[in-house]
């Protein structure tokens, strides 16, 4: 049931005495093959970030790699984007001031319109109040000039009268 244990999965720390070379060598060997499999994973890794920058070419000119913070390309891209971010904080800036100032005309227009809609209505209810004083006046106006047509028929009339008496008298007093 038990499989026999290999040198290799043996604690190491088991014996106090001081190493052999051979056990020296072997640890040697260990580190050598862990330093090669973690070259191997970081050239791998290294191979699928270029892949996926997009950068060809991330070896210097003397054929080291380069670190984010030296590559031309990231580098400009770097500005690039930080001269973006700045023009868009300054629109953004721009932008607001501007709502800001709309706000306010929108407060002051919201304020003159409800004055002028209060002005219009004083001007509406004004002109009902004139139209009614002009109806009362022009009521008057008939009623004064049908007294007046009244009169001068009345005046008329009496004068008429008056002729006849005068005419009467005058003929009753000349025989």
């Amino acid at each position: 049931m038990h499989q026999p244990l290999t040198l290799t999965q043996l604690p190491r720390t088991i014996s106090l005495a001081p190493p052999t070379p051979e056990i020296r060598l072997r640890k040697l060997v260990d580190e050598r093959e862990k330093m090669i499999e973690q070259v191997k994973k970081l050239k791998s890794q290294l191979e699928q970030k270029t892949q996926r920058n997009g950068t060809e070419n991330s070896l210097g000119p003397d054929g080291e790699i380069l670190e984010n913070g030296d590559d031309p390309n990231i580098m400009e891209l770097q500005r690039d984007s930080t001269r973006q971010i700045s023009d868009y904080k300054f629109k953004l800036v721009k932008a607001e001031q501007e709502v800001t100032a709309l706000e306010q005309n929108v407060t002051r227009l919201e304020g003159q319109v409800t004055r002028y809609k209060s002005a219009s209505e004083n001007a509406e209810k004004v002109e009902d109040e004139l139209k009614a004083e002009k109806r009362k006046l022009q009521r008057e106006l008939r009623s004064a000039l049908d007294k007046v047509d009244e009169l001068e028929s009345n005046n008329s009339h009496l004068s008429k009268r008056l002729e006849k008496m005068k005419s009467t008298r005058g003929m009753a007093q000349t025989p």
